[in-house]
């Protein structure tokens, strides 16, 4: 077994076990996005991120890819791992502002602005897509071209593939294909229509780490429903 801390809880993990892996056991939230259950991990999207050492001499790792090692301090929600994210959830709007899944996961950690060019090539590059047809389908017929900027996904020689069978699992697991979010305004990237609200209690300005790791928090939602109640019994007042 391995010993670890995680947000200062002490771990004990089995060799091999990730970091994605531990923190989710313990339950420690980190989201995720090209990582998918019954696939490699891939570590293309970095947004499960985490701060690793001492402060000082700490660095960021994707979490799905980085094994858990003995004594090993981390932080899943400390303010650097949480500007790390929200600045790839802009960098994701920029590439693919219609997707549902980029735009829930930029409501939920408070992402209100795109500071990038817009770009609407609309695929990010996951992985997900080259994954399941290989490591699933068994087909292979898909993979990635190209390095860099120009790096894509695509058929060899952009022929068709004999070995695809058209089962549309590469559209199922895609971010960009599987659910499309219309907002009336193109030019803004950030729609707000299935807009989460921040937590009140986790202010990383005053906070160095998150002080819940609750979903939902018990507190907020305390808070939530008196505002609710306040609420209608204001608008019973003026009714």
């Amino acid at each position: 077994m391995i010993t670890l801390s995680i947000n200062g809880v002490t771990a004990h993990v089995e060799k091999g076990t990730t970091l994605l892996e531990a923190a989710t056991f313990f339950g420690f939230p980190i989201p995720t996005l090209c990582h998918m259950d019954g696939l490699s991990d891939y570590g293309a999207c970095r947004l499960c991120v985490v701060e690793i050492g001492q402060q000082g001499k700490s660095r960021l790792v994707s979490a799905c890819t980085y094994p858990a090692e003995e004594g090993l301090i981390v932080r899943t929600s400390s303010a650097r791992v949480v500007h790390a994210r929200r600045m790839i959830l802009e960098l994701l709007l920029a590439s693919c502002p219609q997707s549902k899944t980029v735009q829930d996961l930029a409501a939920a950690h408070d992402v209100s602005q795109q500071r990038f060019r817009q770009e609407y090539e609309d695929c990010i590059l996951c992985g997900r897509c080259v994954r399941i047809c290989a490591e699933q389908m068994m087909a292979k017929a898909i993979g990635f071209r190209g390095r860099g900027e120009n790096r894509s996904v695509g058929t060899p020689f952009d022929l068709k593939s004999d070995a695809c069978r058209l089962c549309g699992a590469c559209m199922r697991v895609c971010p960009a294909c599987e659910l499309r979010c219309t907002y009336a305004e193109p030019e803004k990237a950030i729609c707000g229509g299935c807009a989460n609200l921040q937590p009140p209690c986790i202010d990383l300005n005053e906070f160095e780490d998150m002080m819940c790791y609750m979903s939902p928090c018990v507190a907020c939602e305390i808070v939530r429903r008196e505002g609710e109640f306040t609420a209608k019994e204001t608008k019973d007042v003026v009714v």
